[in-house]
């Protein structure tokens, strides 16, 4: 009995010791983090995590698994070069990513938006996420957990070349470089933590062997190039934000994704325009304040006058959304001088410095599920206002008798940068290019202006050369994103009857990939130009520069600046032109055309005239005529190579002659650029096309008889004219033997080209007979002889590369942002 007793004391007891031990253990699980963490300092906030200064490296806390949020990462200090194009503050991609947790591992998983089934059937959407891949981006090790909280170790995640900066470098031919992890770091100041962003900076060196100049120009010791790297984890949105259909007449960029569960009459593909939330407190008012605002803030660093002048451009959007009845909807600050530009909840407009002019962007952080921005991020270059305060000493000579006033020179810089402001801005709002704009009085920021300068008196005025305010399709585009329609309005006819008013008013939206001038055809989408008609304000641009380059000299530098600078100053003035020749060049060949739908009533396509055409013709040609291209003596007097510590450089014309400067070379420059476009394959075999559909227009062979008979027998000048002549004919053969040689241009471009070049061999035969000067017989002789060697032996042909200008864009502006304006 006694026994029996005892052994329910016994089960008893064990149960209660293995109880406690249980409880011990549990303890013990629930100090792990705490454990693991002690010393370090811990970073409350969207994503908890520590920092351990003693072993540098970053452990995440994670709460919640399988929880979507973005991912973006930046480069928060750069390297310095335009040309290499790794600036500060640019932007990197935006995932969409989440925490997945397999036994010791955790992933950091990308799911794929680009292909979705828009459906309450959780079968139906689940058969299309498991069709296309998605991607796992990273695996960390589990440390450790504790009630529903893991830990890992991110270091590695972090401290890695996540911006693609040796893939960057390599493609730039600037070097082999590798990350070399002994000399990364965290960098703790930048490493914070918000309620609905965690935010990790780090420093990177890479080592390598430099191949490249830009490289070599901006980092002390080229062989190591130390940059730092930003992580940004961010809170998606809620669902209260409301998608927008996308429209290609609306003008702005879209997020693009594909339906599974569309109608079978319906298109898979679904565009989403890209804009910010924005809602009024009462829709139903015709003027109402926003729920909240949007608004952008000014980097501190950036000094005055060219702070106000940035805070002044981009509030021009306000007038935009005030003419959809929002009031205060839009505003610029200054960023507080405690915040961190890359915190998330601040859309910023930020000052960067590079070792050379170079372009600014327009970006942003978006969902990519819906296109909702969530930060708008722009990148305004230091030096670009400096390129149009040049532009404006090279037209106004304004050092003359003592006199120092700049006050002319510094109004036009900054009102251009007031204009680039705004459209910086503008593509952080979700809009596009719209380079039709110029031919509808200026009737958006979103196009490149080109200085507009106007002849009074004989003198040249700069008061109009930029425009002051919001423009009226910008306006357009505004309401097509941003309106907010009451309950009872169809929000499609609305949108619809929006963009109808516009086309209503002639007002229409044309962008990059038929403004371009290499082999574009659009008659009135270009970058850098004015007016309606491309061949008159060319004429017009024409006379600027003659007036300009008639009274350029040393009254274009200030005193006791050496002489050899004039050439700095002269570069944009000499090659005033190029823009609107570009724009000019589009019409021979040209087509006029609008992103037109059925139904909506815009023109579709029309071929520009004939008479429009030859007059393009006639003033290309001008342009490279010796009249044109020749500076006048008392210039070139004033043009002595460079001074001790003045080396020549890339803004400066690319010469010949050893030290000396080269007007020919500058003659070269000019027409080989303009040959080039006129030559374009894409050009050539539209020509062959258009005159067979309509014989009116003119083909290619009238356009190079008009070419050879302006150049090569043209009438022959003496002098340095004479000179000037024989460097644009012998431009004129090396292009249309590489036109004669393309295989993107037609059989038949070819075939015209060869027979042209047939008969232009047999003319300067003749003129090598019968011409007296030795010159002039030295010059026709070398060309029939390159005729023939070209004739003989066409596929051996390789393109001589003629000086090329200096860099024109931006003149005071995108670049690919691809894009040059980039979003």
């Amino acid at each position: 009995m006694r026994h029996k007793t005892l052994f329910p004391l016994i089960v008893f007891l064990l149960f209660a010791f293995a109880s406690q031990a249980q409880k011990r253990s549990k303890k013990g699980v629930l100090g792990q983090i705490t454990a693991k963490t002690k010393g370090m300092n811990h970073f409350p906030g969207f994503i908890d995590f520590y920092y351990d200064a003693q072993q540098d490296r970053v452990l995440l806390s994670i709460a919640k698994l399988n929880e979507e949020f973005l991912y973006v990462n930046y480069l928060a200090a750069g390297v310095g070069s335009n040309d290499i194009g790794l600036d500060r503050g640019q932007l990197g991609n935006t995932r969409v990513v989440k925490f997945e947790r397999y036994g010791p591992k955790v992933f950091l998983v990308e799911p794929n938006y680009r292909y979705r089934a828009v459906s309450d059937n959780a079968f139906e959407v689940a058969a299309v996420r498991e069709a296309f891949a998605q991607s796992v981006l990273w695996s960390f090790k589990l440390i450790t957990e504790e009630e529903g909280k893991i830990l890992v170790d991110a270091s590695e995640f972090f401290l890695r070349d996540a911006h693609q900066v040796t893939e960057r470098l390599k493609d730039a031919k600037q070097g082999a470089y590798n990350l070399d992890r002994n000399r990364s770091a965290f960098y703790p100041g930048r490493t914070k933590n918000f309620p609905e962003n965690s935010e990790f900076e780090v420093t990177l060196t890479f080592q390598g062997t430099p191949s490249g100049d830009w490289i070599r120009s901006v980092t002390p010791t080229p062989a190591s190039v130390t940059v730092r790297q930003h992580h940004s984890f961010v809170a998606l949105p809620d669902d209260g934000f409301e998608p927008r259909k996308f429209d290609p007449r609306a003008g702005y960029f879209s997020t693009a994704y594909y339906d599974y569960a569309t109608p079978i009459s319906e298109p898979l593909e679904k565009q989403l325009i890209n804009r910010h939330r924005l809602q009024k407190q009462n829709p139903t008012a015709s003027v109402s304040e926003p729920v909240e605002p949007i608004v952008y803030y000014l980097d501190r660093g950036c000094p005055e006058p060219v702070r106000s002048a940035l805070v002044e451009g981009a509030s021009w959007w306000n007038q935009a959304f005030e003419a959809i009845g929002y009031k205060n909807a839009f505003q610029v600050k200054m960023l507080p001088e405690d915040a961190d530009p890359l915190d998330v909840r601040y859309n910023m407009i930020q000052w960067v410095h590079r070792s050379t002019r170079g372009w600014s962007y327009g970006m942003s952080v978006k969902d990519p599920r819906t296109g909702e921005i969530i930060k708008g991020h722009v990148t305004l270059g230091s030096l670009r206002v400096r390129q149009d305060f040049l532009i404006a000493q090279g037209l106004l000579a304004p050092f003359g008798s003592g006199e120092q006033s700049v006050k002319a020179l510094e109004e036009m810089a900054l009102a251009r940068l007031r204009q680039l402001s705004a459209h910086e801005v503008g593509h952080t709002l979700g809009l596009a290019h719209n380079f039709a704009a110029s031919v509808t009085d200026r009737a958006s920021v979103m196009d490149y202006p080109h200085p507009l300068i106007t002849i009074n008196n004989g003198k040249l005025d700069l008061s109009q050369a930029y425009d002051n305010k919001i423009g009226a399709w910008d306006k357009v585009a505004i309401a097509y994103g941003y309106q907010d329609f009451p309950d009872n309005v169809d929000q499609s006819r609305a949108l619809e009857e929006i963009l109808n008013k516009s086309l209503e008013k002639g007002l229409s939206f044309i962008s990059d990939q038929d403004a371009r001038p290499q082999g574009g055809a659009h008659a009135q989408a270009h970058l850098w130009d004015n007016g309606a008609d491309a061949v008159k304000e060319l004429e017009r641009v024409l006379e600027v520069r003659k007036v300009a380059l008639a009274q350029f000299g040393e009254n274009n530098i200030r005193k006791g600046t050496a002489y050899a600078t004039l050439e700095e100053v002269l570069v944009p003035i000499y090659f005033f032109h190029r823009y609107q020749m570009e724009a000019a060049v589009k019409w021979i060949g040209g087509l006029n055309y609008r992103y037109a739908l059925r139904g909506d009533g815009q023109l579709i396509t029309e071929f520009l005239s004939g008479q429009e055409q030859r007059a393009a013709v006639e003033a290309i040609l001008k342009t490279m005529s010796a009249e044109t291209l020749i500076l006048p003596e008392k210039l070139l007097k004033h043009l002595p190579p460079r001074a001790l510590g003045q080396e020549r450089n890339r803004e400066i014309i690319k010469i010949r002659t050893g030290i000396t400067f080269d007007p020919l070379g500058a003659a070269e420059s000019a027409a080989g650029a303009t040959l080039k476009l006129l030559l374009h394959p894409a050009r050539a075999s539209r020509l062959v096309e258009y005159h067979a559909r309509n014989s009116d227009l003119p083909g290619l062979e009238e356009v190079l008889e008009g070419l050879t008979q302006s150049t090569w027998k043209a009438s022959r000048q003496v002098g340095l004219a004479g000179e000037v002549q024989k460097v644009v004919d012998a431009e004129v053969l090396n292009q249309l033997f590489a036109l004669g040689a393309n295989d993107d241009a037609s059989t038949q471009v070819r075939a015209i080209v060869r027979h042209h070049l047939r008969g232009l061999r047999d003319w300067l035969k003749n003129q090598v007979i019968t011409v007296k000067d030795n010159g002039w017989k030295a010059h026709f002789a070398y060309g029939q002889g390159e005729i023939q060697r070209f004739l003989e032996r066409p596929g051996d042909f390789k393109v001589k590369e003629f000086l090329a200008p200096p860099p024109g864009s931006p003149i005071g502006q995108m670049e690919f942002c691809s894009w040059h304006d980039i979003y």
